[in-house]
This record gives structure tokens, sequence and C-alpha cells, in this order.
């Protein structure tokens, strides 16, 4: 089967200040018509879903990008680029490049708003999608404490270093072990001399940074609008502890717009990873249901 391990390949992409590579993974048969594309949170990757394609890749094509600035994929030249218009662009040019008319989507937090944006567009290509802890409204303590570490550099001497670095500032994935903590820490880590370093452009905190009450009213104002506009079957999961999204701004997204079926999952905050075995069997039910 060719879903034994991912292949890897690149898209170019125009930004207003020139072309970029975005990189991808992909599992599964290469030729199956039927594409999932599961997108990363902030400073996270696509090599993320590595488990959840594995499991899917015997019905999908499952497409993982590194949204650009992390990962594989080149950084932008303006920093003011890193914001939804631009990550929405790039994969309307990935979708061209898999040669289908439509996909199913995954998006964890900063993936789930792209896709959130990408599906309230008409004629959007997406045919089923799935947020995970996301929404339109997004509380401002969680983005301030996503704030206080996204753009810092850090350097680890050691993996291990880096392990406990990464499971602090993302205690909200709910792993249950060193060995699953340390599998999502090397995902994110690029070597620095004798040591590691993270991943991402650390200007990525630049837009958290010069984000405004003002701002942040327009840009929930603009999100709501585009939820509302959604009209495929939608999924949406919260972990019970987020503190990202709140239990009110999920019912509210069941009432309106695509009224978004909600699936809470226990013992996790911001945001589950799919590492859980009835984790996945949630969602594969709910995209394999129509």
């Amino acid at each position: 089967m060719a879903n034994d391990l991912p292949r890897q390949a690149t898209v170019q992409c125009l930004s207003r200040s020139g072309i970029h590579r975005m990189a991808y993974v992909e599992w599964g048969e290469p030729d199956n018509p039927k594409v999932l594309v599961c997108v990363h949170g902030l400073t996270r990757v696509g090599r993320d879903f590595d488990r959840l394609a594995q499991a899917l890749a015997d019905r999908y094509r499952v497409v993982c990008p590194d949204v650009v600035g992390r990962g594989r994929s080149d950084w932008l030249r303006d920093p003011s680029d890193y914001a939804l218009p631009q990550y929405v662009a790039d994969m309307v040019t990935l979708i061209a490049r898999l040669g289908v008319d439509s996909v199913h989507w995954l998006g964890t937090s900063m993936g789930g708003l792209i896709g959130l944006a990408l599906a309230g567009q008409p004629g959007s290509p997406i045919k089923r999608l799935v947020l995970n802890d996301v929404g339109p409204k997004i509380n401002p303590e969680a983005v301030e404490r996503i704030g206080d570490y996204v753009g810092k550099p850090v350097r680890f001497a050691t993996l291990e270093e880096a392990v406990d670095y990464i499971t602090l500032i993302s205690l909200g994935f709910g792993l249950r072990d060193r060995d699953e903590w340390r599998e999502i820490t090397r995902s994110v880590l690029k070597p620095d001399g004798d040591g590691f370093t993270v991943h991402y452009d650390l200007k990525l905190g630049l837009p958290i940074k010069a984000m405004t009450p003002q701002l942040a009213a327009a840009s929930e104002a603009a999100l709501w609008k585009l939820y509302d506009q959604i009209q495929c079957p939608t999924l949406l999961i919260r972990g019970e502890n987020s503190d990202l999204l709140s239990r009110e701004t999920a019912a509210a997204m069941t009432q309106r717009g695509p009224r978004a079926k909600l699936v809470e999952f226990p013992g996790v905050g911001h945001a589950p990873m799919f590492f859980d075995r009835a984790q996945i069997a949630t969602v594969r039910e709910f995209l394999l249901a129509g």
C-alpha cells in the first residue's frame, strides 16, 4: 500500500512580495480522488496529523501542509502577510495542485480558521468540515497566553530539554506519556549547531502583538459572517478544558450557520491532537458519514 510512509512535496504560492514554497506530506493512494486536507495550529506542522492520516489513508488521500512560515515551508518576506487571507490563498493553490474539485477539511485552531474562511466562500471546494477547538470568537485570555511564547527566541541543548518546553506550553494537548510528547516535539525542531531551535519564523508573533480590541472585534465579526455562509456538514470538536473556545461560543455555533455537530473530548484543553483512538474514530465516523 502507498500509505505506509508519507510522500513529501511542495507547491509554489504567491504573496504580495513574491513567490514562496509551501511544503506538504501526503498519505494514502496518490490517485485517490477523495482528499482530506489537515491543517495544523499556529506554531505546529503538518506532521502533527501522522497518526490520524495513517488511520484514514485506507479511505482518503490525506494531505498535510506546513503553513507558510513553518516547518519545511518558506518564510514570507513581509511578516504582515502572516494572516488568514494569505493562508486561504495558499490553500486554494494547494487544492488546485492536487487536481481535485472538492476536499474534506480538518483544521486545528489556526487550521480550523483557515478552513472556516475557505468554507464560507461562495463555490468553496470544502464539502465536509471539521473544526478542532476553534470558532469565530476566541477568548482573549488564550490569545494572551499564546502571545507570551510565540515569537520569542528559544534554544535547546538537548531533545529532552525541548520536550520539557513543548510540554509546558502545550499542556492542553492532553498527551498521555513522555513518548507522545517526544513525538510531537521532534517535528517542531530544527538543528542549531549542537542543539535545537524552533522551526518557525519568529515574526509570526508580530500580528498577534499588533492586535487591538478594535481589530479583534472586527475580525470576530468577519469570521461570524463567513461561518454563517458555510453550507457543508460541519463537526465542531472542543477540548473539555479549552481556554480558547468557550462553551458559549461552541453552543452558538450549533445554532447558526451550518449548525455544527458538537463533540467535546474529556480530559484535554486546547487542542485535541488525535493521538487517542476514540478521537480518531469520532473524526472518521463524521467524515465518512456522507
